[in-house]
């Protein structure tokens, strides 16, 4: 690494917290914000896309999307996700993160309103349209995903980094209430428009035909948020982590900082001292033969292979805990009691008392803890903050799994002769037929 280099960098590390390490901090967070609304706002509408197009003439129950149906609906966007962050993070060394920070939002733009404009002749096809366009929106939201953290974390400085980057992954509460908060919305005002019975009082009638235009604002909706960022973003300098270390100039890494933030930055001599300019200094060749070293190389494990290593395992281990829970949470809303039996409502006030669920859960719940770590990470330590988030999970977890089992248990107790005769009488659910349309 030059001297330049590594003086523009020790700079940014020592400023004074500023305006604009707090606008970053809105800026990239609102890549998590977007990228919450839109991987989960998809699990508030699953049940409301069964009634509509999976409801079978005469069952006892409403229509709900078959088992592999739901899976795939659920989780494409997540195998989108996966590639997205193999690639675009490749990108973002080779471009530059501002560039690729552009790509991926308008990608998302456009993945959203193609979502809810998914059309087909019958429920496999909207499905399948459904899917295709969830995969590229996942694979967007893959590549803003880690971005957005790397950028701030490139534009913190040493003593609040933790913090401010906390804050950023924070805007993911909220953008999981925002979902909730949309679908109260829309649900509310179409059902106030087109009110409905109930599905045991009327099957057919229990979801207007108006119910198909809810579902795809709600998916719409979120390319909003993405659209009115990218000016924002564009508008971002690169940061000084990549033009000084892997663009090689540290004279202009340097000039973008001294645009935004008010610290003395002089790439050739660091703070008060003159220098090559920008130029790399000579180096020689056993310098630079330490220095360098490929990625997953032997040098690289060495330096990094441990703590690489604990972070994906954890981080991994976390994902599984927090992204089941908030797609499949709304399975679990009836099994506990805080809405009732889906026959016992409409298709909308199914959605709108989902969304209030779900949003209520973010609100008290999912805000406060991200929050709980902003204001604690650099005084604790991100150690403890971990053995902390793990250990209230497992413990929460595993009350819920033994409430299930025990309100399973009783089901089963109380109605044993009847659960047999509704097993063999279950209609089929699933779509059959030469045509669609919707009911």
């Amino acid at each position: 690494m030059a001297a330049g280099d590594l003086q523009v960098l020790t700079a940014l590390d020592a400023a004074k917290t500023q305006w604009y390490h707090f606008t970053a901090i809105v800026v990239a967070g609102m890549g998590f914000f977007i990228d919450a609304y839109d991987l989960f706002c998809i699990s508030l509408v699953t049940k409301l896309l069964g009634r509509i197009y999976y409801r079978a003439d005469g069952s006892a129950a409403p229509g709900a999307l078959p088992p592999h149906v739901s899976a795939a609906v659920n989780g494409v966007a997540f195998v989108g996700t996966l590639s997205g962050q193999l690639f675009f993070g490749w990108l973002g060394d080779k471009l530059g993160r501002k560039k690729v920070y552009g790509m991926t939002l308008m990608l998302m733009v456009l993945c959203s309103l193609a979502s809810g404009l998914s059309l087909g002749h019958t429920p496999a096809s909207v499905m399948a349209t459904l899917c295709f366009f969830r995969f590229w929106l996942g694979f967007g939201i893959g590549g803003d995903y880690p971005l957005s953290a790397t950028i701030m974390s490139e534009y913190a400085n040493k003593r609040t980094r933790g913090a401010f980057i906390a804050a950023v992954f924070s805007m993911q509460g909220f953008g999981i209430m925002a979902g909730g908060l949309v679908a109260i919305v829309v649900s509310a005002a179409f059902k106030a428009r087109f009110p409905a019975p109930a599905y045991d009082a009327d099957p057919a009638g229990s979801t207007p035909p108006q119910a198909d235009l809810v579902w795809r604002i709600i998916l719409m909706l979120g390319a909003m948020p993405a659209a009115l960022t990218y000016y924002w973003r564009t508008r971002m300098p690169e940061t000084a982590g990549y033009t000084a270390l892997v663009a090689k100039n540290a004279k202009q890494a340097a000039a973008d900082m001294a645009k935004v933030l008010t610290v003395h930055l002089d790439a050739g001599g660091g703070p008060g001292g003159g220098g090559d300019g920008g130029e790399a200094r000579p180096q020689t060749k056993n310098q630079q033969q330490q220095q360098e070293f490929g990625l997953f190389s032997r040098e690289f494990l060495r330096r990094h292979g441990l703590h690489l290593l604990g972070t994906s395992a954890t981080w991994f281990l976390l994902d599984i805990a927090f992204y089941s829970q908030n797609l499949f949470q709304k399975d679990m809303f009836s099994a506990v009691g805080w809405i009732p039996k889906a026959a016992s409502m409409s298709a909308l006030e199914e959605l709108l008392r989902i969304a209030r669920a779900q949003s209520l859960i973010a609100l008290c719940g999912t805000v406060p803890g991200y929050w709980f770590t902003v204001a604690l990470i650099d005084v604790v330590g991100r150690f403890a903050i971990q053995l902390v988030g793990f250990a209230m999970m497992t413990l929460v977890m595993n009350q819920e799994a033994h409430s299930e089992a025990n309100d399973d248990q009783s089901a089963t107790t109380s109605s044993r002769g009847p659960r047999r005769t509704t097993r063999t009488t279950r209609p089929n659910r699933g779509y059959s037929g030469s045509s669609w349309r919707p009911t």
